[in-house]
């Protein structure tokens, strides 16, 4: 990758907003269901939505942005975005990932 492109890759970044977590797959489960482990320091069962479960492929490792839910709040979350190495490293250094080790 040149220059260019990491620069309009981590322009696209999506910054969490309010009620969004930042979360590590650490398990997957099957069923569009996979073990996370979060920012705020809960480990939730997220759930992939459809509309991302055949566009976006997450693997074990890979920085996702979730939101919980309302009644399960410290149990169960949405997966709402796939991070990248690049835009991971990004938010890394920006301060945006406090307690997860992101490689």
């Amino acid at each position: 990758m040149d220059q260019e492109q990491i620069e309009v890759e981590i322009a696209r970044t999506r910054i969490p907003r309010k009620g969004e977590v930042l979360a590590i797959a650490t398990n997957m489960l099957g069923a569009g269901r996979i073990t996370i482990e979060c920012d705020d320091g809960f480990t939730r069962i997220g759930r992939i939505p459809g509309k991302i479960r055949k566009r976006v492929w997450i693997r074990q490792g890979d920085l996702i942005l979730v939101e919980p839910w309302k009644v399960q709040t410290n149990e169960r979350a949405d997966i709402l975005w796939k991070y990248t190495r690049t835009q991971a490293n990004w938010l890394k250094r920006k301060g945006y990932i406090k307690k997860l080790s992101v490689e």
